[in-house]
């Protein structure tokens, strides 16, 4: 199997190739001028993006850092878990708001933070929590996160070339190409929905990693599965609009919010003694059986930032046999 480092710079390699090969293909053969202007703006918003993108994160996300006298139990885990993947300690924070889970944000391993929602320690026990924390521990580990922010602009850089050629005329007037400037504006379109696939494909493999990357910090595959299972439960008894107000960082978290009615039905199957966990007994009865995943499923994973919830705990559970 590729390492999580491989796949994230091979799509790095094929999305840059198709945003240069727009490049050099338009400016050829339409000569403009205004069309590098956008894509110097998409560039330069790119590096904003960078530096400002954990402030932004911050005041969406309503997080409050924390001192190891604040809350000595979380601090310690976080701790621990740091220590573990030899990684600097990062920043520990509390996000207020109401829905359970967790994530990990910053601009690399020397600016890592992680932080858990007021909701979380309500649902899960230590262990679980641990497993989590271990999770996105794995993320600063992975130097993912800052890759998948800079995946994430290419689309956005497509989007405008083909706003700029559709609606715009390429910098020149309509009539001096005909309907050139359309054609190569729904190119691009294209383009745009082809990188937002190979974006959100890149999210949902950093989880999987991400998930090894706990067990590897020791952490036990059943309690990291009962998280999951437990946050999807959390998440599935909110309203839709208390959801929404985390809509937009949903691929920071552990898992979709979104999806939680949806998964909900899947992993209640799992938990055979309808205990409200998973345990290692029941996580080991997933691993022998072949998992059926509808069509439907998997057209909607394709356009999910987190992989299909049952295929993520198949994965777990042929962790635990390792």
């Amino acid at each position: 199997m590729f390492s999580l480092q491989l796949r994230m710079f091979l799509l790095l390699g094929v999305l840059f190739a198709i945003v240069y090969a727009i490049v050099v293909m338009i400016g050829t053969a339409m000569g403009m001028t205004g069309f590098y202007f956008y894509l110097g703006i998409s560039l330069v918003m790119m590096f904003i993006q960078y530096l400002i993108g954990p402030k932004i994160v911050e005041w969406s996300m309503r997080v409050r850092y924390l001192k190891r006298e604040d809350n000595p139990q979380l601090y310690a885990i976080v701790e621990d878990q740091a220590r573990r993947a030899n990684i600097p300690m990062p920043k520990v924070g509390i996000a207020q708001i109401s829905i359970p889970n967790a994530f990990a944000f910053g601009r690399g391993l020397n600016d890592g933070r992680v932080c858990v929602t007021t909701a979380i320690a309500r649902l899960l026990n230590p262990d679980e929590l641990k497993a989590v924390i271990g999770h996105e521990i794995s993320h600063l580990k992975n130097r993912d996160v800052l890759t998948i922010t800079i995946l994430s602009v290419i689309p956005m850089i497509m989007y405008r070339i083909a706003w700029h050629f559709m609606f715009y005329g390429g910098g020149h007037r309509r009539e001096d190409r005909g309907g050139n400037t359309v054609l190569i504006g729904l190119a691009a379109f294209l383009f745009y929905f082809i990188t937002n696939l190979l974006v959100l494909y890149a999210s949902r493999i950093r989880e999987y990693f991400a998930d090894k990357g706990s067990v590897a910090l020791g952490n036990k595959p059943s309690a990291l599965a009962s998280a999951l299972y437990k946050l999807v439960y959390g998440s599935a008894r909110l309203d839709k609009e208390m959801l929404k107000e985390a809509e937009g960082f949903k691929a920071f978290f552990v898992n979709d919010p979104s999806q939680a009615m949806h998964e909900i039905k899947e992993l209640s199957q799992i938990d055979i003694d309808k205990s409200g966990t998973i345990e290692a007994s029941e996580l080991a009865l997933i691993r022998s059986k072949k998992i059926k995943v509808s069509t439907s499923d998997r057209l909607l994973e394709v356009l999910s930032t987190h992989p299909n919830m049952l295929k993520r705990i198949k994965h777990l559970s042929d962790l635990q046999a390792v």
